[in-house]
Parts: C-alpha cells; structure tokens; sequence
C-alpha cells in the first residue's frame, strides 16, 4: 500500500483505532492529519509520526459541532491542498443500560458522536473531493451495526446508522470517482472495550472479557492495527472496485453465532 503524496484525515486520531490507523497511512507515506476533542492526546501521535520521519498535523475539534469540523477541512486544505483518504472513525460507547433506563443526556451525546459526527464529517469532506474527482472514505461501524446488543440499543441503533450512511452515500458520489465503505469491528483491544466490560460488571472486567473471547473463534479480541490495515486497504489503490461495503474485523464472531449479548450488571 503506497500513499505517498496522498493526504489522509483520521477523526478519533489521539488513541485506539484512529491513532493505529493515522501510524499506518503515515508508515506508508501519507500525510496525515489527525483530528480528536483531545488536542494532547493528536498531538501527542503526531509527535510519534514526526520521530519516524512522517508528516502529521493535529486539530483539536469537536466532530459533533459543524464549525468544528469544517475548521479542520479547511485547515487540511489550506496545508495540503486535497484531501484523499477520510478515516470517518471518532465514537463513543455510551453506557450499557436498558433503553427504559437510559439517561436521555448520555444518549444525545451517542447520538452527536457517533451518527452527526459522521453526517458533519461526510458532508464537508466530500466537496473537496468532489472537486478534485476522487477519493477514498472509511466510516467506522461495528458488529453491533449488524445485529442486536442488549442494554446497548443506542449504540446499536448508532452503528446500524453508520452503515446506512455508507451504503446511501456511496451510491450518491461513485460517480465523482470517490468510495465509501465501512470498517465492523468485534471488541477491540481498546480503552472503549475496558469501559463497557467495566459496566457490565463492575469490580470484574477481565472475567467479562474472558467471556467475550470464548466466544470468538479466534480466541481473542481484535487489535487496534488490526482494523487499521483493513483501513488503509480500503483507502488504497488495490480496492479501487470496492464501494457501499462493510467489512467485518471481529475474529469470526459473527459468522458462527448470533447476537453479542451484553448481560445486565451484576450477572
């Protein structure tokens, strides 16, 4: 995969999957900008990429705010000129609630990040590439955008949403020469994975894990390059006829059994 002279903006870039993502197109030659509502933590990844040689710059910014995200375009623009890879990737877990218990604060702010976070990211990144006929989108989904998750309906209904947008906007500017596709990751070896095996019990994570993992074929959760590779594939030249797909990264999960249940706590 060769991106070099090819500019590439990671939302969700300070840590976990957008950070591994970001590390990769720049080991490949891209320059990357990273975008998080933690300024450190971007920064603190554009600093490595700058150790190992590559180009990165850091915008702290709000995803669910329109100012915030056109500032960011803008400024890749001003830097770069073009924008030709958008890893679409800032989210969040919410908490692992019954819906008729879900706090309607925390599920506004799912909401603002996971789908309007991807709604804003999509409509200021596409006339750019529109005008420069061309480009490579990846938004971040889930399993959990396939199936079913108990005591995670709104994130459920979040990811589901992900994956219509990819499937609509894909059909809306293929013929501008840009791709949309989707990335469906299983739990990932990530803060957000600690935080959600956490609430399903407290005091006892790891053992929530465990249970995770039996039932994944491969044994194991997924790592945060893992997903990044199956990024940077779908931004690169070797997926040129890929469009409105979704692809799975969850060690077989889904293709042996059905719904991850998230138990109630205390169970």
């Amino acid at each position: 995969m060769d991106f070099k002279g090819r500019i590439a903006i990671v939302t969700g870039g300070a840590n976990g999957i957008g950070r591994a993502t970001a590390m990769g197109f720049a080991s490949h030659g891209a320059k990357v900008v990273l975008v998080d509502r933690d300024g450190a933590g971007a920064n603190a990844t554009a600093g490595v990429i700058r150790q190992k040689g590559g180009e990165a710059l850091a915008i702290e910014a709000d995803v669910t705010r329109n100012a915030d995200v056109a500032r960011y375009v803008k400024t890749t623009l001003d830097a770069y000129g073009r924008i030709d890879c958008f890893h679409n990737n800032a989210g969040i877990e919410g908490s692992v609630s019954p819906i008729h218990q879900y706090d309607e604060d925390m599920f506004d702010r799912l909401m603002g990040v996971n789908v309007k976070g991807v709604y804003l990211g999509l409509k200021h990144v596409i006339p750019a590439m529109i005008a420069q006929r061309a480009g490579a989108i990846v938004n971040t989904a889930s399993i959990a955008g396939l199936m079913g998750s108990p005591n995670m309906a709104p994130y459920v209904a979040s990811k589901h949403a992900v994956i219509g947008f990819t499937k609509a906007v894909a059909g809306e500017v293929a013929g501008y020469g840009i791709r949309v596709n989707a990335v469906c990751p299983g739990p990932v070896e990530t803060r957000m994975i600690e935080a959600i095996t956490e609430q399903i019990k407290p005091g006892d994570a790891a053992g929530v894990a465990e249970r995770y993992k039996s039932a994944i074929p491969l044994g194991r959760f997924a790592t945060p390059d893992e997903i990044a590779n199956t990024v940077q594939f779908l931004c690169s030249d070797m997926a040129s006829g890929i469009t409105g797909a979704h692809y799975v990264i969850d060690g077989g999960r889904t293709a042996t059994a059905g719904a991850v249940t998230v138990v109630g706590k205390g169970t």
